[in-house]
């Protein structure tokens, strides 16, 4: 990993340790383009074609309806941690829920805002080259929460064409309806068009790569009216450690992105001095070496790097400039830093906070914004399948008292139909008055 000490760099210099491994959409979307196309085209025939091209599987049947597939057997400590699993992001989410407000602006004027769940949402659920089930709960609790009517959660078949045993548990208990066995572009655009099996979606959410971020940009400006949860990009993860960081630990927690795959990215932040940086970097080593996926992970770590700051508030201050999808603060007193944080998709503070809790069972959604989008993006949350309708209801005496200034404004923007139906309103209640009503 590369080194780079803030206090050398110019500003030029520390802004552009910002920037992420160069994704060439251009020539994604080239590539992802036509398959996009051809879903619409030819539905589930497109489908079963590009499984067989990419998954080498042949599918006789593209969608299950859920409730129609047997109760898969799972050992009892697998079922149990993602029974466990399920409970936290349940607890934490269905606290999300809105509470309703009503407000009284004027006498007579009265307005609130409902919430009610997307009606169709499509998850997309990774499984090229590591199986994700833990994707399934993070996305299909906050969807059963919402109440959401039709929930498809696409997934690459396995190699006899099944679904991943585990998937499919946790789409069982989460109320999953329909389950899209594919995987790729080709999933998102069937979901996104619907096909003869496949229902339409209204909005697409779930991590993937870039083949699968590439159609759903796409299709989000397409003719097929759907909305995405987020851009996303390679997994990531910022470490910030201090003299009191375990050097075991802070290695783990580096390896646990950098092992996503060859294009996440990892940054480790050294805040003050007495670090010792030669073990951590025999630690990286010595781990990376005894992990099944140590090729993935060392791929990543050679376009990662080290930052050194002189303190904690410079640390968090580039934390905030690189802004993370992970953000680890393992310092002493961790805790009191969290209000410095501006831009992270999701924090963990401590020595005994490592951010695999967070993928998998602490509660929090582990689908966040990547490649700097935590600057204006948030993770997934009950928010993200809900949509907020406004209502309003005046009363005879609420129209007389905010009437005229809604015939003023009117009239300044030279919308005379705007005006006129305030006017034939207060025609009517003045009418009505004069009646002796």
């Amino acid at each position: 990993m590369k080194s780079y000490r803030l206090s050398k760099l110019s500003h030029a210099e520390v802004d552009s340790l910002k920037a992420r491994p160069r994704i060439d959409f251009s020539s994604i979307f080239s590539l992802v383009h036509p398959i996009v196309d051809d879903v619409r085209t030819r539905g589930d025939a497109a489908v079963k074609d590009y499984t067989v091209r990419f998954d080498k599987v042949e599918l006789d049947k593209v969608v299950e309806n859920v409730c129609d597939l047997p109760d898969p057997e799972l050992k009892a400590d697998v079922r149990e941690a993602f029974d466990v699993a399920y409970d936290n992001i349940y607890a934490f989410h269905v606290a999300q829920k809105p509470v309703e407000r009503s407000v009284e602006n004027m006498k007579g004027v009265k307005c609130r805002r409902v919430a009610r769940g997307i009606s169709s949402v499509g998850l997309y659920v990774p499984g090229g080259t590591a199986v994700l089930p833990s994707t399934a709960l993070m996305l299909s609790v906050p969807a059963q929460i919402a109440g959401c009517k039709t929930v498809v959660l696409a997934t690459p078949p396995t190699k006899d064409g099944s679904i991943c045993k585990e998937v499919l548990y946790c789409a069982k208990k989460a109320g999953v309806t329909h389950i899209l066995k594919a995987g790729g572009a080709q999933a998102i655009s069937a979901m996104a068009w619907g096909t003869d099996s496949c229902p339409k979606v209204e909005k697409i959410f779930g991590p993937g790569n870039q083949y699968v971020t590439a159609a759903k940009m796409i299709l989000q400006n397409s003719e097929a009216m759907i909305s995405i949860d987020m851009p996303a990009g390679p997994s990531e993860v910022l470490v910030i450690m201090d003299k009191h960081s375990n050097p075991v630990h802070v290695a783990a927690d580096l390896l646990s992105q950098a092992e996503h795959g060859p294009d996440s990215q990892v940054v480790l932040v050294i805040a003050g001095d007495d670090v010792d940086v030669k073990a951590i970097e025999e630690e990286i080593s010595k781990q990376c070496q005894s992990l099944p996926r140590g090729d993935f992970a060392s791929k990543a770590l050679s376009h990662s790097f080290t930052v050194f700051a002189r303190d904690m508030v410079e640390a968090i201050s580039f934390s905030n400039l690189y802004a993370p999808e992970h953000l680890i603060i393992n310092v002493k007193d961790a805790e009191k830093w969290e209000g410095l944080v501006e831009n992270a998709g999701s924090v963990f503070l401590g020595q005994w906070t490592p951010e695999s809790v967070g993928d998998y069972a602490s509660g929090t959604n582990h689908v966040l914004p990547t490649y700097g989008y935590a600057r204006m993006y948030g993770g997934v949350s009950l928010d993200s399948f809900l949509k907020y309708i406004t209502v309003q209801s005046l009363t005879e005496e609420g129209l007389r008292k905010l009437g005229p200034y809604v015939e003023t404004m009117a009239e300044v923007e030279g919308l005379e139909a705007h005006k006129r139906a305030v006017t034939l309103r207060l025609q009517d209640i003045e009418a009505m008055q004069a009646m002796g009503r």
